[in-house]
Formats: structure tokens, sequence, C-alpha cells
């Protein structure tokens, strides 16, 4: 049996994780899913007995045969490149059929360990549903609100009492008319500023200011748990660290037992086998929840303090459960 990779080509992780299995004799294969249709090419049959059956072939001859994969690794990849020579419905068709076809059938490989399953991450990447199931194991959670109504988002920050802040739905990255713009978690100084009626646009996330001690981000990885301290040295970075990596130093942890037990839990809950999990530690030692990020990174954070994430990928990869 194999382990299926699916990265960017430029992947460092991917390729630390590959190396990883390797030398234990695991077999593993490497591929960037955008390479499909135009360097890759696929078959794959289904009959009343089922399961499917089929393969992947890559420009070079290297065959990936579907049927022996036991577990699938995907990371983040580059978008499908259609053939120019088509015109723009039809690339967008030709798109919409290869991100159908390939993925679909990947999606349904038998008995197939997913990190992450694809429908349960497509699901964990809604805020509200991670809170409802963040509170449904537990743990504690910054007070929320979530509207379109300004007088709402007034009258909620004033029977608060205390500072908020806002974060983006739908992650930090925006387009921005040919550009790529970063959002990210900001403080609201005033609650006036919330009667602004441009408010009504669309639908806004707030929440309650956490005190903080330090944050930390934590590495699930299926029943295994690792922690990292991170200490903001710059006022961006103290309002939300991603803002400012180079005044961040980072901590090896043990956080208390009942939180990363209940972060497990919150994972099997929402389908998922691995998550890294944003977490705000306050001055009393209470432990509050941010989100989790099925995707997330924690290659830079192994780099950092030597932790040993990579070979615990391996290991979840390995067993296929």
């Amino acid at each position: 049996m194999s382990v299926l990779v699916l990265a960017h080509d430029s992947d460092r992780v991917a390729d630390r994780v590959a190396a990883e299995l390797a030398g234990r004799g695991v077999p593993v294969a490497r591929l960037n899913p955008s390479s499909f249709p135009q360097q890759l090419s696929m078959q794959a049959q289904i009959t009343r007995f089922g399961p499917w059956q089929g393969g992947l072939r890559s420009a070079g001859g290297e065959a990936i045969d579907l049927g022996r994969v036991h577990a699938v690794w995907q990371r983040r990849s580059s978008q499908f490149v259609m053939d120019e020579q088509m015109s723009g419905p039809e690339r967008a068709f030709a798109y919409g059929e290869a991100r159908r076809g390939l993925g679909g059938v990947q999606a349904a490989l038998a008995g197939c360990l997913w990190v992450n399953d694809p429908m349960a991450a497509a699901r964990a990447e809604y805020k509200p549903v991670q809170l409802a199931a963040a509170t449904g194991v537990g743990l504690d959670i910054p007070d929320t609100l979530i509207t379109s109504d300004p007088e709402a988002a007034h009258a909620w920050a004033v029977r608060l009492g205390g500072p908020v802040v806002y974060k983006p739905l739908s992650g930090v990255w925006h387009a921005d008319e040919g550009e790529v713009k970063v959002i990210y978690t900001s403080p609201v100084d005033d609650p006036e500023l919330l009667l602004d009626q441009r408010l009504a646009l669309t639908a806004h996330l707030f929440q309650e200011q956490i005190a903080k001690e330090f944050e930390a981000r934590l590495i699930v990885i299926g029943e295994r748990v690792f922690a990292v301290r991170i200490d903001a040295g710059s006022d961006r970075s103290r309002a939300d660290w991603r803002a400012d990596y180079d005044a961040l130093t980072y901590t090896v942890i043990e956080p208390p037992a009942e939180v990363t037990g209940k972060l497990v839990e919150l994972h099997r809950r929402l389908g998922l086998v691995y998550g890294a999990v944003d977490m705000i530690c306050e001055p009393s030692g209470r432990w509050v929840f941010l989100e989790t990020n099925q995707g997330g990174e924690f290659g830079w954070l192994a780099e950092e303090t030597g932790l040993p994430i990579p070979a615990a990928m391996a290991d979840l990869l390995e067993r296929g459960t």
C-alpha cells in the first residue's frame, strides 16, 4: 500500500514528510494536482461491484495505482491550467470537469485515510461551525457576534462593555482589483464605529478581545497534540501574530491535558485528523479557543522548535487510520 501526497511543486514541508516516509520504506507518490490534465493523465472505472479502479500517469511515465493508495495528504496546490486554445467558457467548463472528475475519484477512494477528508475540510472552513463544535466539547471561546445589522452590532458591543475585535470570516487573503490584500484581526476602539451603515452590506464577525498572557499554536495530528507558545514583540504582532513573524519568539509548552483532550475530540467531531489550532492563554491561566485551520502550516514551527511534527504526520499517513 502507498501514500499519495498532493502538494505544490515548491512545498518543502511536503518534501520533508515524503522523505520521512520513503526513509521508512513506505511507498510514497508526490504530485501537484494542477499538472492535470496537461502533464498528468488519469483513467478510472467502477462497476456495480465497486470500488473505483485505475490510476494516474505523469508526463514522465510514473504511474500511480489508485487501488493501492491507503492514505492521502492534501496540501495546497495551484489551480488547474487549461489549454489556451480553448475559449474562455470552454476553459471554465473544462476546469469544472477536471475538479469534479479528478477530485471526485480521489475523494471516493475506498478505505483511504484523508488528511483531511475533503467534505469535512470544506465544512470546517466555516467559523460558525467550528465555534459551535468547540462549545460542544467544552472549550472556552470568546463571546462572538455575526451580523449585518449595525444597530445590533453597536448594542452588542455596548452590552459587552469591553474591547472588541473584528475578524474576517473567509480568511486573511483577499483579492482587490488585481491586488492581493491581507485583512488581519483588527481592534474596534469605539462601539460607535459599529453604527457605520456600510456594515449592512455583508456579514461581519466581531468578538470580545481576550486578555493575553500569550498565544499558542497547537498542532493536532490524530491523537497527538504539539503546542508552541508564541510571544509577540511588536504592536502589530500583539494584535495578530501573523502580521509580523520577525517579532515572534517560540517556546515548546505542555498545555493542560484537559485542553488537549478537548481539542482531539473537537477534531473528531469535525471529521478532521489534522488541524492547526490558535488559542490564547489568559493571565488567569484560562485557555480560549479561537479557530482551527484544517490546512494550517506547521513547517516553520518544527524548524524553530525541533518538534517532531513531520515524523508524527508520517506516522499517521503510514498507519492510514
